[in-house]
């Protein structure tokens, strides 16, 4: 099983925002050693806990301190800006690092409705031109624009060797489809999404359409999980971050990731266990044979060629172990 990691740069409650950074760098070097096969970061905006709004500024860090993992966005959020500009950022870092870079797009605001309208004028205007956004993005990137279009003699200069390899991520059908429209592999956010996975990614897989001879549908699914040594102690992990997520459905999530103690004592209302336990079904929890199962029970029953895990925890040392102990029982 190919296994990948995507990092939303999580805060804990007792760190700083350049702590839980440098803790990305960690991961991503240990994902390399311990044979991922990518390394993704989120953007986010003004989210209490989350310290990335800007994958394009921390991976020329991460690439700099790694050595052969692909390194990517997951996912710049091109609504709020010009295909153009990220097309110049993305051929900037493939050029920096050559056959490294995977290029993530995503259409969601990443954030409130008040830093949307910080970042972008006409947001949800720039969402329904999505599709048009992502194909001059495209033609930016490959240098295919048609003939007598106004861009065709613009270059979105370094030209790197190899272009930076472009993701379609989502959770709807309406994606995979304009994903399977363009040729482009998928990602499917099965943490983030109560939609049915398995025929959203079935339409992608039956409605692909190369764009150029060999193209081929690809499917990277990304799964929320939490390892430890056993089911016990992966369960006592894993309520720092259930805790977290409560806390911001709750709107209440301004310290960071709580420390397990304080994730045992938070004050449960009944409705609370309710939404907690919803919470826990959408993330894998167990020791290493346990989750392992369950990763390759998902892999099949949604025909993914990748799993892309995303970790949560209080702890830095706790999250490295997680990925530690799933890259044993792959690998």
């Amino acid at each position: 099983m190919k296994l990948s990691i995507l990092d939303q740069a999580p805060i804990s409650a007792n760190q700083t925002a350049q702590q839980a950074l440098n803790a990305s760098l960690q991961l991503a070097q240990a994902g390399e050693k311990l044979g991922y096969t990518r390394y993704w970061i989120a953007e986010h905006h003004d989210l209490p806990g989350l310290a990335c709004p800007a994958p394009e500024v921390i991976l020329p860090y991460i690439g700099a301190n790694t050595e052969k993992i692909r390194i990517g966005s997951g996912a710049v959020l091109l609504p709020h800006y010009k295909p153009y500009k990220m097309a110049e950022v993305f051929n900037l870092l493939a050029t920096l690092f050559p056959n490294r870079i995977d290029f993530g797009i995503g259409r969601a605001p990443g954030g409130s409705a008040e830093a949307t309208n910080a970042l972008s004028d006409h947001f949800l205007q720039n969402v329904w031109a999505f599709p048009d956004k992502l194909k001059d993005l495209l033609h930016f990137l490959y240098r295919d624009f048609p003939e007598g279009h106004e861009f065709a003699s613009l270059s979105a200069a370094p030209i790197p060797p190899v272009s930076p390899q472009p993701w379609l991520l989502g959770t709807s059908k309406k994606s995979s489809l304009l994903a399977a429209e363009l040729g482009l592999p998928y990602v499917f956010g099965q943490f983030m999404s109560d939609s049915e996975g398995e025929t959203i990614i079935q339409n992608y897989l039956s409605s692909f359409q190369a764009r150029k001879q060999g193209d081929k549908p690809y499917v990277i699914l990304t799964v929320s999980a939490i390892c430890a040594e056993t089911d016990e102690k992966a369960e006592e992990v894993a309520l720092s971050s259930l805790i977290w997520s409560l806390q911001s459905s709750k709107g209440e999530r301004d310290k960071g990731v709580p420390s397990i103690l304080r994730a045992k004592n938070y004050p449960l209302a009944a409705k609370d266990h309710e939404t907690l336990n919803k919470m826990r079904q959408k993330v894998l929890i167990g020791g290493p044979k346990k989750v392992y199962q369950k990763l390759e029970e998902i892999q099949a029953r949604y025909q993914a060629d990748e799993i892309m895990i995303v970790t949560i925890t209080h702890d830095p040392k706790d999250r490295l172990r997680s990925y530690q102990l799933l890259s044993k029982a792959a690998f």
